[in-house]
Formats: structure tokens, C-alpha cells, sequence
């Protein structure tokens, strides 16, 4: 099961990043939602994109925070 949703993440997160792509060139699809969305799947997996990532909210520091809101709010877990 858990290689499964490793899988799931992993594909959604290629399938996010090719739209993105796609969406710079097109004017009917946002390029960068999907392109931060790919970012987001693929880093927890991808040393890349997690380096990527963390040079991001090295430099956006409002976006490292209003990510880790984000993880909070749709981690399932405690609730405070």
C-alpha cells in the first residue's frame, strides 16, 4: 500500500509538472499552479525537487509558511 500511493504521488506529481509545462506555452492552463503543484508531489520522493524546494523557501520565506499551514491542515493526526 505503501508503495502504491509512492507510485500515485509520483505520477501525479510528472502528470502536474507536464501540464504546467504545457500551460506556459498555452494560454488556457495556469503554467506555474500546476508546475508548484509537480514541485510539491515530487519532493518528498525526488532529491531534486526537494533540494528545488528547499532553495524556494530558502529565498520565499512567506512560502515556507504558508506551506507548512497548508501540511498542517491536510495532515491527518491531531487537531488542535
Amino acid at each position: 500500500m505503501k508503495n502504491l500511493s509512492r507510485n500515485l504521488r509520483i505520477a501525479l506529481g510528472i502528470l502536474s509538472l507536464i501540464l504546467g509545462f504545457a500551460g506556459l506555452a498555452l494560454p488556457i492552463l495556469q503554467g506555474w499552479l500546476f508546475l508548484g503543484i509537480g514541485l510539491v508531489l515530487l519532493a518528498k520522493d525526488v532529491p531534486f525537487f526537494q533540494r528545488l524546494s528547499d532553495k524556494l523557501e530558502r529565498r520565499f520565506p512567506k512560502l515556507a509558511r504558508m506551506r507548512k499551514a497548508a501540511k498542517r491542515k491536510f495532515t491527518p493526526g491531531k487537531k488542535p
